[in-house]
């Protein structure tokens, strides 16, 4: 793994701590309380609204792959499953995180998505692809490949 820092938060005293990626699984500890933190958020995507995507996807320190979907949408639910197996291999080297174009026109408008699933490959706070449709796994990880 590489060594980006991620910010966990201490579920016991809420203290954030910076933590190297590639220490992730060896336990680490709150720096103020000393309990174990709980990297488990790690291995699942992340909910983006227009007020969070900045401070989520653009401030990462991980590159991220952006999940622009809409609950009616039915090759959204189908790559559901793929992003969350995605999220659990590429823990601590990956955001996934899911936007719902629906709740939030705002970033939708900003990067002009016309269709969904719409998936943005970011890296240090720019969008270095865009990707339209359900692609299968193998071509998904082909692309978060090229941006690791």
């Amino acid at each position: 793994m590489n060594d980006n820092n991620l910010i966990l938060a201490c579920l016991k005293c809420g203290t954030k701590n910076r933590v190297p990626g590639s220490r992730i699984d060896e336990s680490p500890k709150c720096g103020k309380c000393g309990k174990v933190l709980s990297a488990a958020i790690l291995s699942q995507p992340v909910n983006v609204t227009d007020s969070t995507f900045d401070r989520e996807v653009l401030a990462s320190t991980l590159p991220v792959l952006v999940d622009c979907w809409a609950p009616w949408c039915g090759p959204c639910k189908a790559i559901g499953p793929v992003l969350d197996e995605l999220a659990v291999k590429y823990r601590a080297r990956l955001k996934i995180a899911k936007l719902n174009v629906d709740d939030n026109p705002g970033i939708g408008s900003r990067y002009s998505i016309s269709s969904i699933p719409t998936i943005l490959l970011v890296k240090n706070g720019r969008i270095i692809d865009t990707l339209m449709g359900a692609l299968p796994k193998e071509q998904l990880e082909s692309q978060i490949a090229r941006i690791l």
